[in-house]
């Protein structure tokens, strides 16, 4: 089961045509950089999340390796963000994707957009490199690991 942050992003992307996927992001008081603007760590943040959702339709297991992000315009709170992601190439391992934020609906003004860089890994990665009580905690289904191992595309 996961667990929700109570003041997390609560962003569910969503499959669209092709290797894309769109997304909504609500910017509540919580996510408050100056006052009454969103903080450009949280819209960066919503774009990775966004950007690493691509990964799922590639059933590759990635994560970050370089996340370029423009800010072009304020984002208030209050304000839905409209993300919209899109992988632009893929070379061995590495997954090239773009993403753009619009305020005022799908269509509306790009207030934030980046381009990413993916890594895949094996699921060894989160292992070997997290933190044990973590990865207990996550793993306290004994059919998890198998699953997240049989996952794998690329052994």
């Amino acid at each position: 089961m996961r667990r929700r942050a109570a003041h997390g992003l609560h962003l569910e992307a969503r499959a669209g045509e092709g290797v894309t996927v769109t997304a909504e992001f609500t910017v509540t008081a919580d996510h408050q950089g100056a006052p009454g603007l969103a903080h450009g760590g949280v819209l960066a943040t919503a774009l990775d999340e966004t950007l690493g959702s691509l990964n799922w339709l590639l059933r590759v297991i990635a994560v970050t390796g370089r996340l370029e992000t423009d800010f072009l315009r304020p984002v208030p709170v209050g304000t839905v963000l409209h993300l919209e992601a899109a992988v632009t190439a893929v070379h061995g391992r590495k997954l090239y994707s773009t993403a753009v934020g619009r305020i005022g609906g799908p269509e509306g003004p790009v207030a934030v957009r980046a381009d990413a860089l993916f890594i895949e890994v094996k699921v060894d990665h989160f292992i070997d490199n997290g933190r044990p009580e973590e990865i207990r905690a996550a793993m306290s289904d004994p059919d998890q690991l198998r699953r997240a191992r049989a996952f794998e595309v690329n052994p």
